[in-house]
């Protein structure tokens, strides 16, 4: 039996290419597919107030103690704020005096009143009491009062002395000078000094301590 020629062997390999060549064409092949999928945009918040930033609250006027005299230097005045309320005493060192009481406004603004119509009124602002003025027995008064850093500042000391009922001010003011009235019943009278350290005075013999005043 004879082999194949070389041309019988050409033809066969031709054919099987354009059979496999007609299979390719008619078949194809899938591309696989991406194992990542781009995600949908997460939904807007339904029923969701905008928030919106809160308006910020007025400022107040920060604690402290102001002091100082009356511009005829007859008297003086002590002023002390804390939490948006405000105390103030003036006296002359002698028999006349009145402590007073009061809001202050959030802009600074003063206006305290005390017993028999007496009134106060200034404004706080950049660290002193300004435009002050102060009616005391149908009298005004103008006055200013600085920033007191201790001990200067109000002070105040209230007791039983030999059945007596003892109320004492002082207004200690930055150069250290005092000016204070005790009532005794009611009746004023010149202040003895206290010890600025302590608040240590002694009055009618007995030692009593005057403390810092606050609204």
């Amino acid at each position: 039996m004879k082999r194949p020629g070389p041309l019988l062997t050409l033809l066969t390999g031709l054919v099987l290419g354009l059979v496999l060549l007609t299979l390719d064409a008619t078949t194809g092949t899938k591309a696989p597919s991406s194992p990542y999928r781009e995600r949908p945009p997460a939904p807007a918040p339904v029923g969701r107030a905008a928030s919106s930033t809160p308006a910020p609250s007025p400022s107040r006027t920060p604690d402290a103690d102001y002091a100082g005299r009356t511009d005829d230097d007859a008297a003086a005045v002590a002023v002390s704020v804390r939490d948006g309320r405000a105390i103030a005493y003036f006296c002359d060192g002698r028999t006349q005096e009145s402590w007073l009481k009061g809001d202050v406004r959030d802009d600074g603004g003063l206006r305290l009143t005390g017993r028999q119509g007496a009134k106060l009124e200034g404004t706080l602002r950049d660290g002193a009491l300004t435009d002050g003025t102060v009616e005391v027995g149908g009298r005004r008064r103008p006055f200013t009062a600085d920033r007191a850093k201790k001990p200067s500042g109000l002070w105040r000391a209230t007791a039983t002395v030999r059945s007596a009922t003892i109320d004492g001010g002082w207004i200690v003011l930055r150069d250290g000078s005092q000016v204070g009235v005790v009532s005794r019943d009611g009746e004023p009278s010149p202040a003895p000094r206290i010890d600025p350290r302590t608040g240590a005075v002694t009055i009618d013999g007995r030692l009593l301590t005057a403390r810092p005043a606050t609204p």
